[in-house]
Formats: structure tokens, C-alpha cells, sequence
């Protein structure tokens, strides 16, 4: 008897330590991962028709953590990019995002995509995370902070472009009717053409995923437009280019800022592309002192950098200079030191946030060529025809 309550206590109090070594190792690691690591989550449409755009993100993410690292992190603890893909569906983006967050994240950047944004960035900030976002729909405004324009700054720069750069009469637009930025810009874009005295001939919808556009574009070219103008995201505006120049199309195109990556090239061919200027923002190397961090990128990813890349390069370091000053990542404080910002130097040239929005102001806007190589630049003749200094 007394053998045998001597093994039963032997068994309980072996399995006792090793519940209680089980436990302490949990503990011990989770504490060793926040100590030890910074947890940066990257959100971006890493799959789906938008991957080539959410893998420069990514990579632009991955050099500024490299060069933070090198300089010992933030808050001492060495930067991991997380990768969180939304597809660029809004349904995917909350999950993505729903499970990085139960693996831990410290900061976040991203998304791009404005529908996405909507539902994921309250996430993010109810998680206690200042986003610093790469949306464009005012509808995100104050949710977090952006390096990138806003509907608001974009769509001046386009009717502009359009009315006093291209000279049109008549305009028809094509537009994604998706709930976010192309939906708002495009009735921006309208309302703006209507008030300078052009004559907005055509207003067509445009259903995303479709693998030909012929039919909007007959319909467009019926209307007998000076100027075509695409508010949609790249795949459908590559395609709208290219159906423009196999159809002999005779108004002039512009595709709207949705469009602006190179994933707009490949889809339209370059011929096509170099026929349809897109609205964007200077590209990698057109950006004054560029040259180095274009280097750095091409040398650790053999390849140029991506449109997004200097974006999200400078939404990293601007977010580990934001803890810096904040002296943490405790969501009021960081909030406001982000909020305070101003003449702060990137890749992307000078950052100063308007603390009401969370927005750039002024943000950099302009009209983008395709050179015979197929690269991206700012367009010469409309920075001439408006003297932007490019």
C-alpha cells in the first residue's frame, strides 16, 4: 500500500513539473518574441491580379527593415516583416489581418487597397495599432496615417490634366462602381471636369475580373470624346489601353491613378501603355536623391525597385521615427508625435501630416509616360505645360 501511494505521488508530482516547465516555456517564449523582435505587419495584395504591386510593397518594406536593423531596430528590438496578403478583397484582407494579429503584431503598414482599408484598418487601430496605410479614399481619413495622395489631391491633378494639359472639349469615363477610391474618384474626377466647362459625354461602369473591355470601350468611342479616361485599377485600365489602340480609338486616354504600376504596362503591351499616360506619383529613381536607396533595392532583390517600394519603404521608417519620438508604440502617444510631423525626408521626398487627417499635405501627384523601354517616369511635356520641377 505504502509503495503503491508512493508511485502515485511520484506520477502526480512528475506530471506537476512538467505542466510547470510547459507552461514556463510558453511564457519564456512568447516573452523572448516581443522582447527580441518587432513585429511589422505589411498588408498588401501579395496574390490575385495586383501581386506584382503588393510584392514591391513587400520588398520595399523588407530594405527599410533591413537598413533599421543595421541600426539596431526599433526600441532595440530587431524588425520582422510580416507579411499579410488581402488579395485585394476586403473579405480575405479581414482574415489575413485577423490572423496576424493572434500571432502578434507590433506595428503595421499597408493596406493599398481603399475597399480593403475600410474594413481593416478599424481592426488594426481597436487592436490599440497606429496604421500608417497606403489608401487614397478620403473615406479612410484619420484612420492612421499615409504617406500616399488622396482622392481629394488626385482628382484636381487629373481634370486638370485633362481640361488645360490635353485640351479636351468632351470627356467619357470609364469607372470600377466598387464601394472606394475609384468609385469616389471618378465622380470627383466628373464633377470637377463639369465645372471647368467640359462636357462629360459618357459615364460607364466597369465590372472588375472581366478579361475584355471592348464593349465599354465601343460604347466609350460612340460618344465621339476628345479624352478617355479610366478610373480603374491596373489590370482592367491595361486592357482598356490596349483595346483603345487595337479598336483605333481616336480620343486621347488617360488612365487614373488605380492604374499606376507597371503590372498597367505588362497588361497593355508597351505600344499601348506609352498611347495612355496614367495619373501617378514620380517613380523609384525620379525622385531627387534616389539613386542610392535604387542601388540598395537592386542589390538585395536583383530587380528595380516596384512602384509602391518607395512608399512603403518610407511609411516603415517614418512609423520607427514615430516611436522613436514617441518613446514607445503605445497607440495616443505614437498618434500624436505622427501627428506633429512635418518636413520629414524620405525616398519620396519631404512629409509633413495634416493632424486633422492623417494625411500627406501637399502630396506629390503627376502625370506618368511609358518610355520605350516600358519604365515609368513622370510625363515631360505635362510637367512643362504645368512646371512641376521633373
Amino acid at each position: 500500500m505504502r509503495t503503491r501511494l508512493a508511485v502515485l505521488l511520484l506520477t502526480l508530482s512528475t506530471l506537476l513539473v512538467l505542466a510547470a516547465g510547459c507552461g514556463s516555456s510558453d511564457d519564456e517564449s512568447d516573452s523572448t518574441s516581443s522582447s527580441s523582435t518587432f513585429r511589422l505587419g505589411l498588408e498588401a495584395p501579395l496574390s490575385g491580379e495586383q501581386a506584382v504591386l503588393g510584392k514591391g510593397m513587400l520588398k520595399g518594406a523588407e530594405l527599410a527593415a533591413e537598413g533599421l536593423n543595421a541600426k539596431n531596430g526599433i526600441e532595440g528590438r530587431q524588425v520582422e516583416i510580416v507579411a499579410i496578403d488581402d488579395a485585394a478583397d476586403p473579405e480575405t484582407g479581414v482574415e489575413a489581418a485577423e490572423e496576424a494579429m493572434d500571432e502578434g503584431l507590433d506595428g503595421v503598414v499597408g493596406p493599398y487597397n481603399s475597399s480593403v482599408g475600410e474594413e481593416t484598418l478599424p481592426l488594426y487601430i481597436d487592436a490599440g495599432l497606429v496604421p500608417v496605410r497606403l489608401t487614397s479614399d478620403n473615406s479612410t481619413d484619420s484612420q492612421g496615417f499615409t504617406l500616399q495622395p488622396m482622392s481629394d489631391q488626385i482628382a484636381p491633378v487629373a481634370s486638370k490634366a485633362m481640361s488645360d494639359w490635353l485640351g479636351a472639349k468632351t470627356v467619357a469615363i470609364a469607372y470600377d462602381p466598387t464601394p472606394g477610391y475609384t468609385l469616389t474618384v471618378s465622380k470627383a474626377v466628373k464633377k470637377d471636369l463639369e465645372a471647368a466647362g467640359v462636357d462629360v459625354v459618357a459615364y460607364e461602369k466597369v465590372k472588375p475580373g472581366k478579361g475584355d473591355y471592348s464593349d465599354v470601350v465601343e460604347k466609350l468611342a460612340k460618344s465621339d470624346p476628345d479624352v478617355i479616361y479610366s478610373a480603374v485599377y491596373f489590370p482592367e485600365g491595361g486592357l482598356i489601353a490596349k483595346e483603345m489602340m487595337e479598336m483605333k480609338v481616336a480620343a486621347d486616354c488617360l488612365a487614373d491613378y488605380a492604374s499606376y504600376d507597371t503590372g498597367f504596362v505588362e497588361t497593355a503591351g508597351v505600344a499601348a501603355a506609352r498611347a495612355c499616360p496614367v495619373v501617378g506619383v514620380p517613380a523609384p529613381d525620379d525622385f531627387e536623391g534616389s539613386q542610392p536607396l535604387v542601388a540598395s533595392y537592386e542589390k538585395q532583390f536583383d530587380e528595380a525597385p516596384g512602384t509602391w517600394s518607395p512608399y512603403t519603404y518610407d511609411s516603415v521608417d517614418f512609423l520607427a521615427d514615430g516611436i522613436a519620438k514617441a518613446g514607445g508604440s503605445e497607440a495616443d502617444p505614437l498618434t500624436k508625435a505622427l501627428g506633429a510631423v512635418k518636413g520629414w525626408k524620405g525616398w519620396t521626398g519631404s512629409v509633413t501630416i495634416d493632424p486633422k487627417t492623417g494625411n500627406r499635405d501637399p502630396a506629390t501627384v503627376v502625370i506618368v509616360d511609358t518610355d520605350a523601354d516600358g519604365q515609368l517616369h513622370v510625363d515631360e511635356s505635362w510637367a512643362k505645360a504645368v512646371g512641376a520641377p521633373y
